[in-house]
């Protein structure tokens, strides 16, 4: 019995990759033309040409890639500046700046047309204000060409997580390295950009890159906030694969194996950053 108990504490892993190989697969056949539900039955490569050579893919990646890195760089400065406040106050982190991470996306789009739109809450207040001279006079913000709305969002739900990231290594590269470089003479500003900013990038890098990938892959924010034209890659897909029409499911496969390639791609971005990155640490330290 002995024996066989470990590989039934790994038959629950096993059916759950099993699952998630055959969902991969059966997507690959789909984009290959193999559907037999639209009656699909040969395999051909004219659904990859077709998406490639569509001239709105370029435009939804640029869009998604924008996006994604805006987002993914303001919710790393946030969260790099506001460790770095609590880190130099000497204050734990409260549950309370931990609160946007555990609000689904989902909800976080209704909260952001909710305050951001032009019959928003701070429409109303600029109004009431003076500062415009109706509500419908503010500042498009929700479904514009920018995308603004996508990245505020995106950006108020990312710092806490990048805070959560970083604050444990910069908190404990403050008590050493930095107040060694402050005994010997270097004021807190030069302290924190020449010794726990460089030191705390592995943490960085890891969060931004993390973000940065949900962020492209993602279609809730871009699909409830996000402009009709150009439409992000995710939602792109999405909407192939809501069409009614099935023959167009491998299109919407295509797509999703695009993804798939480009989340490929982040993860072997992040390890060549994070390898690199300590390779430099190891070489500064004494």
């Amino acid at each position: 019995m002995r024996r066989v108990t470990p590989y039934l504490m790994l038959l629950p892993m096993l059916l759950l990759v099993g699952l998630l190989l055959a969902s991969l697969g059966d997507g690959l056949l789909q984009s290959l033309g193999y559907f037999p539900p639209a009656g699909l039955t040969s395999f051909t490569l004219d659904y990859y040409r077709a998406v490639l050579q569509d001239p709105a893919l370029h435009g939804s990646v640029l869009y998604s890639l924008y996006l994604a890195f805006t987002s993914a760089l303001l919710s790393t400065a946030g969260g790099v500046a506001l460790s770095a406040l609590l880190v130099a106050c000497k204050r734990p982190d409260s549950l309370l700046l931990r609160l946007p991470i555990t609000i689904p996306h989902t909800v976080a789009a209704f909260l952001g047309m909710a305050l951001l739109s032009q019959t928003g809450l701070f429409s109303r207040l600029a109004a009431l204000m003076g500062l415009v001279q109706a509500p419908d006079a503010f500042p498009l913000l929700i479904q514009d060409p920018w995308g603004i709305g996508v990245i505020l969002t995106y950006t108020c739900k990312q710092i806490p997580y990048v805070m959560s990231v970083v604050i444990l290594l910069m908190r404990r590269v403050w008590g050493s390295g930095a107040q060694a470089a402050r005994t010997l003479g270097a004021g807190p500003v030069r302290a924190f950009f020449t010794v726990t900013l460089p030191l705390s990038m592995p943490a960085i890098s890891t969060a931004f890159i993390i973000i940065f990938a949900y962020a492209f892959g993602a279609y809730e924010l871009p699909f409830l906030l996000g402009a009709t034209l150009p439409r992000a890659f995710p939602v792109q897909a999405y909407m192939e694969f809501l069409s009614p029409d099935l023959s167009h499911r491998p299109y919407a496969m295509v797509y999703n194996g695009l993804m798939l390639a480009f989340g490929a791609g982040f993860i072997a971005l992040y390890l060549a950053a994070f390898k690199k990155l300590n390779r430099d640490n190891q070489a500064v330290r004494p």
